[in-house]
């Protein structure tokens, strides 16, 4: 059994916690997202913030008010922010997105039904879809986390004892657990777990379910040869 306990504690500083229970598995965690915000009625909300030149904001958005706005983003609701977050330019968020306080929504980064809980980093160059990212969360730049199989069929999800459970989702990313670390250009391929403190080295292709406190890595060997002039 995998409960989403077993990876995040959902932080009191988020006014949807009653919507996620530890108890559930954590797959469902996803599924909750777009309810969440629907029955927290973003459109209740009014800005003071300005949207900046090269900046679009549409839909149902709620921004804390300490968050500026980058140049050259694109934020498209249902979404939202936290006090504390940065989203830098060229962040892509579209849809479904609940960013918790200090978060990094990074340059060139793109966020697509994703739950980021506190102070989660992804700072650089990544993608973000149908996820969650546990408390002090980071990943590297470039650090990917694929939502859909090749074959696009439904995805299953590896549990502690080496079973696998159909998550009954065609899309699902990642379910990276607090204070758990990726690695720069790591691929955390649809429906993978990561613990707990755990980590993933940089470059990896990871599958499956990384253990608390447990580095994934990988040996490559390199060829050399002479360079020609």
């Amino acid at each position: 059994m995998l409960l989403a306990g077993d990876l995040f504690s959902f932080p009191d500083s988020l006014p949807f916690k009653p919507m996620f229970s530890p108890d559930s598995e954590p797959w469902e965690w996803v599924r909750r997202i777009a309810t969440a915000l629907e029955e927290f009625d973003l459109g209740h909300f009014h800005y003071a913030w300005e949207v900046p030149p090269g900046c679009s904001v549409e839909g149902e958005v709620y921004i804390h008010p300490s968050v500026k706005l980058p140049p050259y983003c694109s934020i498209t609701g249902p979404v939202y922010i936290a006090e504390g977050c940065q989203i830098r330019p060229g962040a892509l968020i579209r849809g479904h997105v609940i960013a918790g306080p200090n978060c990094v929504l990074g340059n060139s980064c793109e966020f697509k039904n994703c739950l980021l809980l506190a102070g989660v980093q992804v700072p650089h160059f990544s993608y973000v879809g149908d996820s969650v990212l546990g408390n002090g969360s980071h990943l590297g730049a470039g650090a990917i986390c694929s939502n859909l199989r090749l074959d696009q069929s439904e995805i299953a999800v590896m549990l502690p004892n080496g079973s696998r459970v159909n998550s009954g989702l065609k899309k699902l990313g990642a379910l990276v657990g607090d204070h758990a670390e990726v690695g720069c250009n790591a691929v955390l391929n649809p429906g993978a777990v990561l613990g707990r403190r755990s980590l993933v080295m940089p470059g990896l292709a990871f599958r499956g379910i990384l253990a608390d406190d447990t580095v994934a890595y990988g040996s490559a060997s390199i060829q050399t040869a002479p360079r020609g002039g």
